[in-house]
Parts: structure tokens; sequence; C-alpha cells
């Protein structure tokens, strides 16, 4: 059944969300890689360029790489941006098991090694349950990762404030239903504050939670980030949203649980912004990030 979006709000210049991400996504290199279990795994690859650092952008749970939406276009002023869909999320196969994050990270493992540079380092921002992801690919790849930046990072044993339940989305809803289901989720979830909960977020909402096929939650109730993260040899950086649904008022104990490990570990929050700090602070994210990496 296909999606009716004709709910979603459009732009201030009246084009649809889809024109604009299909803009967006038109000035990258759509590479499909097989990942290792006969699937393929979909990436856009924008700014690519020998002189340039290589960044692998993972995007959250139920997500895809438009969680990046706001970002890829300036981050690849400065990186080699690599904006993956996670296997069995967006346009990509599932891995084996649905259930278990080895399955999708092996997936992954596989499609990196077909598809970067072999003498090139590079680092991750992994976003939630993208976050969860680079934990475990960070022991795959040890000596060729500079630095992840976790961003909201889900699958930690730590203490989350209990909220509203999210309601599931679907395709044989009437348009407006769909539409401010979506828009209930992503203030409940993603946003901090209403205001920025605009078409484009909307419609990735549908779009993305619709075809998720990989369960992201189940992994991180079982706090699989924590289950990996001694293991992690890499440096980490945190990046969080003051207002993160999944992390506020308790941050100080992702803080302390990420030192006890790595002493140096630095979290930077950005004020004012949710748990997709990333859409939601775009420009204080990108400045940021670039000066994590790049710093």
């Amino acid at each position: 059944m296909s999606l009716d979006y004709s709910a979603v709000p459009r732009m201030s210049d009246g084009r649809t969300a889809a024109e604009h991400i299909e803009q967006v996504a038109a000035k990258s290199e759509i590479v499909r890689v097989p990942m290792g279990n006969g699937g393929t795994m979909m990436w856009h690859v924008f700014g690519a360029a020998p002189d340039k650092p290589i960044l692998l952008l993972f995007h959250g749970g139920s997500g895809s790489w438009i969680h990046w939406i706001r970002n890829v276009l300036p981050l690849s002023e400065h990186f080699s941006v690599y904006a993956a869909d996670l296997p069995g999320l967006g346009d990509s196969d599932p891995p084996d098991d649905v259930n278990d994050i080895w399955s999708v990270t092996h997936c992954v493992e596989a499609a990196m090694k077909e598809l970067l540079p072999k003498d090139r380092d590079f680092a991750i921002a992994g976003f939630s349950f993208g976050g969860m992801v680079s934990g475990h690919i960070a022991t795959l790849f040890e000596d060729r990762i500079r630095r992840i930046a976790l961003v909201g990072a889900g699958g930690l044993k730590a203490t989350r404030k209990p909220g509203p339940k999210l309601h599931k989305l679907l395709a044989e809803m009437p348009p407006e239903t769909l539409a401010a289901e979506a828009r209930r989720n992503l203030e409940i979830l993603m946003l901090h504050d209403p205001k920025s909960v605009d078409g484009i977020a909307i419609h990735m909402q549908i779009l993305n939670t619709t075809r998720a096929k990989t369960r992201s939650r189940i992994m991180g109730q079982a706090f699989k980030l924590s289950e990996v993260l001694p293991r992690v040899k890499t440096p980490l950086t945190g990046i969080w949203g003051e207002f993160d649904s999944t992390t506020y008022p308790h941050i100080q104990e992702r803080i302390d649980l990420f030192r006890a490990l790595q002493p140096g570990f630095e979290m930077n929050v950005i004020p004012g912004a949710g748990h997709w700090v990333a859409y939601e602070a775009a420009d204080a994210f990108n400045a940021k990030l670039v000066e994590v990496l790049k710093g």
C-alpha cells in the first residue's frame, strides 16, 4: 500500500518535503554495496574527495540517512561524507536477524570493507541506534577509526525518565491521522520544541517508520551499547541535546558512565535541543561536530 503524504505540511516555498529530500539526495552519489548476507546496503556519498577526511554517518532507529538531511551538505565542505541506511532500515536490505545487533553490525562491516578506500582511516557520527552500531563497529575496525561522536546514543544502561508510549504508524491510516500521529511521536521522542516539527520531519517519520524492519528498540532495551563499551578503544566524544527525551534530566549519569571507561571523554550539550539534535539545532550541531573531529 502506498503512503499518502497529502496532509504533510509543505515547505514555506511551496515545495513538498519529498521534493526537498530528493533535491538533497540528488547532490550525492547513491551507492549500493553487498553486505555479506546476499543483500545490499544503501549509502549516500556527499563531497567525496581524496584530500578530505572520511566521515561515516549512522542514523537512528527506524530511520535512514534522512536523519542527517540538514547536516550532509554543510559537513561535506569539510569531509567526504558517507551517510548510511543501516541494514533493515531505509532502502537497505535486512540483516539475517533483525533482533540482533551483531547481525546488523556484521552486515555494516562487510559493506564498509566493500565501499571505503582500504588505505584510509575514518571517523563516525552515530545517532541513537547508530551510536549503538558505532560502538560495535569500533571493535572490528580498531586501527582505522580516528574518533566516534556518539549523538544521543541508545543502548546505555542508564536511567531514563518514563514518557508516553509512541503510536505505531500504519500505511492504511487516513492521511490526516498518519500526519498527526507522526507529529505526536516526534514531539514525544525526537524534538524538544513543537515548533521544530515541520513537514520534512513528519514526512521522514512516516516514510522511515512504516518501512523499518530492524528492531532497534529491542536492542536498545537490552543495553547493547553498554555491553560492548568496555571493549571499545576508539576515542569517544558525546554530542547530546540538552532536553534529549532519552536522557534528560540524567545527563551526568551518562557522562560518568563514559568517563569510567575513557577518563578524557568530553560531553558536548547543545542548548534547547531534543533527541534529534542534528536536525533541531543543525547549525550548532554541525559546528560542534566539525570542531570535535578536526580540532
